[in-house]
């Protein structure tokens, strides 16, 4: 497929977004826009309606009230096919989407569902994770490694929009910061990307923007910087200990150090 930029993908729009499981309010009239290269870390406690809002934005999970559209498509009125082109969900245990018995076999089904040339899906998990052996069991996967093929099979369609529900959960520090470049690769593609974390440290290093939820309704958004900061409960360390300082990354202030040198 030919390279598409930023300016040519289409951006998601939530509007007045409700789930409830029961009478339980889980996602209370939730509005969002998720730009074309632009990474936005959705943050909250345990409960507040993270994942349900992600599965509510894919098309598959439930939705009682409100629209989503993907240029114009509402991901829950089409086609699994079609939704998969439109919206690419990580969940929190990967292993979830995976139930063959091969790594080949969950690329090569990957490559049909998605009616893409066959490869395709080995290709981009060797991007991802190189040397995976296509023998090898997904359930004898690492962390690190289940994830990698779960997002190049969730990829494999092309989606504009990437959802990521707790992706840096189980992985190293390694791991994680290469799990971080690949985020910012995926944005610099022109896919809108949004992620579910409790990992503050994380998104302080990958995020261009930061939506807290409470009890189902957005109680912050906005850039990561002024939300993080404001909030204890979600500050990086560098933060905390450097405040009021801007910074939020060890690199960011590296950075400033050798600024501040250069210019003595």
């Amino acid at each position: 497929r030919a390279a598409v930029g930023v300016g040519d993908r289409p951006r998601l729009v939530a509007r007045r977004v409700v789930v409830r499981y029961g009478r339980v309010p889980a996602v209370r009239e939730v509005s969002v826009e998720l730009a074309p290269g632009a990474v936005v870390a959705l943050m909250g406690r345990n409960g507040s309606g993270k994942s349900s809002l992600l599965w509510a934005l894919q098309g598959s999970g439930p939705r009682q009230g409100g629209t989503v559209s993907v240029d114009g498509t509402d991901p829950a009125k089409v086609s699994a096919a079609e939704a998969r082109a439109l919206v690419g969900l990580v969940p929190q245990t990967p292993g979830d989407l995976l139930y063959l018995e091969t790594v080949a076999e969950e690329c090569e089904q990957a490559d049909r569902e998605s009616e893409v040339p066959e490869g395709t899906c080995r290709r981009l998990l060797d991007r991802l994770t190189p040397g995976i052996r296509p023998e090898r069991h997904p359930r004898d996967l690492s962390e690190g490694q289940r994830l990698s093929l779960v997002l190049a099979v969730q990829l494999t369609a092309a989606p504009a929009v990437v959802l990521l529900d707790e992706p840096t959960r189980g992985l190293d520090y390694h791991a994680k910061a290469s799990f971080g470049d690949l985020v910012r690769e995926l944005a610099s593609e022109g896919r809108a990307v949004l992620l579910a974390t409790h990992d503050v440290e994380f998104v302080a290093g990958v995020s261009d923007r930061v939506v807290v939820l409470a009890e189902g309704e957005i109680v912050a958004d906005g850039p990561t910087a002024d939300v993080v900061v404001a909030s204890p409960a979600f500050a990086p360390q560098v933060a905390k200990v450097l405040s009021p300082q801007p910074w939020l990354t060890v690199s960011e202030v590296r950075d400033a150090l050798a600024g501040a040198e250069a210019r003595v």
